[in-house]
């Protein structure tokens, strides 16, 4: 069996609780060919140590490359790991989820059977702090997502663009792929949309129907969606991405990305209180969405006002 070396590549923040079970999956996973690379990110918890310590008992069944430093954020701890790694594939993974056995092979096996595809993601399952499963597809439980959509290019960056329903340590990689994007985005801090956003443009994003990962629900993660100071902040920054990536898109696709900005704009003016400068975002919002249905690219009207 062909099988290319894959690295595990793990951020690591303030997850003590949960670092172990994320550690444990990856040698649960069959794929005979990995190593795994780890940073904790500056963590004021415990889990350097739990690293620390799984690593000494586990380095003579795996390749191990781990470090600790100072905080610099999720963006900038991926391209270190990245750089760090030896693998022809990269498995993106998070310190408080775990991956589910035959994934990697899965994705793998995709990649290698589409040249033309630089990244694959998958689906997941949700999980509680205890394990307990919540939903059995974190697309359709959880984001309520059309997995119809994912069958096709188009599809794809319809649902990057329009409703990003991938969630969790999902994403495998070819190396090159960060050549070609430049990496990940520093300085963001949800830059997962960023860098889906630039390989959809592409066209170089796949999806299998496969289940790779458990995505855990928890205090720490639902508490930034409840937070409504951190809500409009997430929100502030997709609708800078989204305008810096528009002109990555042609057509109807920079139709809806343009649409996006305006719905992530009618958002956040809701939690600001500011009924005047939602019901403008909303307007503009439908308008360019039925615009993009139509195929159509938007009058330079809407262009000049998102």
């Amino acid at each position: 069996m062909n099988a290319p070396l894959v690295s595990i590549l793990i951020p690591a923040f303030n997850h003590e609780r949960f670092v172990q079970r994320c550690l444990d999956s990856v040698l649960e996973d069959p794929w005979p060919a990995k190593e795994l690379v780890i940073i904790d990110d500056g963590s004021t918890d415990a889990t350097g140590e739990r690293i620390a310590a799984w690593v000494t008992a586990h380095r003579e069944r795996i390749p191990v490359r781990f470090l600790q430093r100072a905080n610099r954020g999720v963006a900038a701890t991926l391209n270190e790991l990245a750089a760090m790694a030896q693998g022809e594939f990269l498995r993106l993974g998070a310190s408080d989820d775990y991956f589910l056995p035959g994934g990697l092979e899965a994705q793998v096996r995709y990649l290698q059977a589409h040249p033309d595809k630089q990244a694959v993601v998958g689906d997941s399952i949700v999980v509680d702090p205890h394990d307990r499963l919540l939903h059995d597809s974190g697309m359709c439980g959880l984001h309520r997502a059309d997995k119809r959509l994912y069958r096709t290019d188009e599809g794809i960056r319809r649902a990057v663009i329009g409703r990003w329903a991938v969630g969790g340590a999902v994403a495998l990689l070819r190396r090159e792929a960060l050549a070609q994007l430049g990496g990940w985005t520093e300085g963001l801090r949800i830059d997962d949309w960023d860098f889906f956003l630039r390989l959809a443009a592409r066209d170089a994003l796949g999806f299998v129907d496969v289940r790779v990962c458990a995505y855990r629900m928890h205090a720490a993660n639902l508490s930034k969606t409840r937070h409504v100071a951190t809500r409009v902040m997430h929100l502030d920054e997709s609708r800078r991405v989204a305008l810096r990536r528009t002109a990555l898109f042609e057509g109807a696709d920079r139709t809806l990305l343009e649409a996006q900005v305006h719905y992530i704009g009618a958002k956040i003016a809701f939690l600001r209180r500011r009924p005047f400068a939602l019901a403008a975002h909303m307007a503009a919002y439908l308008a360019l969405a039925a615009f993009a249905r139509t195929g159509l690219p938007a009058p330079t009207t809407f262009a000049r006002h998102t």
